[in-house]
């Protein structure tokens, strides 16, 4: 069962490392060709419908792995149920998203219609719900490579779209053709490996709507603290300010693959420690805050040092304003993954009752301080908003939430810099 685990683990890493290097060269070689102007306007989309996807999934990706694992003998029906609800929960996030659009930007006949393309891949997107299947089944490199030759795909088309020099409204279907094919694929491998019959029961749709429910608000609260910075630039002040701020959080995800592999290595041994030795859990989190400290205080102070040459050299001198966004937005991610440390400690401690006011009290934050800064600063106030957040949500509040406390403890325990030492010596002698 451990190497079904490992080897099942290995392919979604693999697969997903390879998918972000591709991305990360068309997403460059995209925002080149369409400008800050073109690039805004995608961004923007991609926001609008990342906001209303948490609501279309209606919170099936925390709960379906469990119910298959649980009711082998009912997986057609569950499969069958839930893709039907989502279908439906899409459809209606597509005319809730667009009548958002139509009624904001009446007139704006570009930004209606690449809204309305690019809304259309949550449909699609629907259908992602079969890869719950091979990840119960521990199938997950057929769902792996699935995603990764329909990206593949789309990517050519997008060669083609700059080769041709087609305008933005033909980038907007990209992401909808990506997830038709995904789809397509997940309905082929299902059937090959062979899956239930899928049908469609209301009782059991009922039942798995019940037990997901809970998990809606907190992924959109998780989204709006993603996206509602970019939707509010692209409403207070325009296109290319929307373009330049997409490609600064762009450069700063770049190294987020290797913040997520930490994370997820170290979950199951913190979660295993906790059960097995409470002082050696302990010590675990404050070595994996020392870890993402380190690691984060180096990314940042690279990026605000080489903030221009870099964006200089990613996306042309058109995207110059960038380079200030840059700098302050990088100074995020310490303060940001401290939130992702304290919440595997959440987990650990049966606390989740407790995020749903931790990311409910940043949403408003992040909200009330760009309406103050963006019209001071443009993106750079989105960006220094950015920070403030990430430190009031996973920094401030857990000195004023008494629950927390004991995470923020740690945190400070693992700023002590002979924690890295220690690591380092032990890395050192091991070798």
């Amino acid at each position: 069962m451990r190497n079904r685990v490992l080897k099942n683990a290995g392919w979604i890493i693999g697969c997903q490392i390879i998918q972000s290097m591709i991305r990360l060269v068309i997403g460059l070689m995209t925002a080149r060709y369409l400008g800050p102007a073109g690039y805004g306007v995608i961004s923007y989309a991609a926001s609008v419908a990342a906001f209303v996807t948490p609501i279309m999934q209606i919170g099936f990706r925390n709960t379906l792995v469990k119910e298959l694992v649980d009711e082998p003998g009912q997986e057609g029906r569950i499969l069958g149920s839930a893709l039907i609800m989502n279908m439906i929960s899409a459809v209606l996030c597509i005319i809730g998203s667009v009548s958002f659009v139509m009624l904001v930007h009446a007139g704006e006949r570009e930004t209606v219609i690449v809204c309305a393309l690019y809304s259309l891949s949550l449909l699609f997107q629907a259908a992602e719900t079969m890869q719950y299947w091979f990840q119960a089944r521990l199938l997950s490199r057929y769902s792996s490579v699935a995603a990764l030759a329909a990206y593949s795909a789309v990517s050519v088309y997008k060669i083609w779209l700059l080769v041709t020099k087609k305008d933005v409204v033909w980038f907007a279907l990209s992401v909808g053709i990506e997830y038709l094919l995904l789809s397509l694929l997940l309905l082929l491998l299902y059937v090959k490996a062979g899956g239930q019959r899928l049908c469609v029961d209301w009782h059991t749709g009922k039942k798995l709507l019940s037990r997901s429910k809970y998990y809606i608000l907190p992924a959109l609260m998780v989204m709006a603290f993603q996206h509602t910075d970019r939707i509010m630039i692209r409403l207070m002040i325009g296109e290319r300010e929307t373009g330049f701020y997409a490609a600064a959080i762009t450069c700063v995800g770049m190294s987020s693959f290797v913040f997520s592999a930490i994370l997820d290595s170290a979950r199951p041994v913190i979660l295993e420690e906790k059960q097995r030795n409470p002082a050696l859990y302990e010590r675990r989190i404050i070595q994996l805050y020392s870890i993402i400290t380190c690691l984060s205080v180096a990314q940042s102070v690279g990026m605000t040092l080489l903030a221009r040459p870099l964006v200089c050299l990613l996306y042309g001198a058109e995207y110059a304003e960038t380079a200030g966004i840059l700098a302050v937005a990088v100074w995020y991610v310490a303060f940001g993954y401290f939130g992702s440390v304290r919440n595997i400690w959440i987990l650990a401690e049966n606390k989740q009752k407790y995020l749903s006011a931790i990311n409910g009290a940043g949403v408003l934050a992040n909200i009330l301080l760009n309406l103050c800064l963006i019209p001071l600063w443009g993106a750079t106030g989105a960006a220094v908003a950015s920070v403030i957040t990430q430190f009031f949500t996973n920094v401030i509040v857990g000195f004023i939430c008494k629950p927390m406390a004991e995470s923020n403890r740690l945190m400070i325990r693992g700023l002590h810099p002979r924690v890295l030492l220690e690591l380092l010596d032990t890395a050192i002698h091991r070798r």
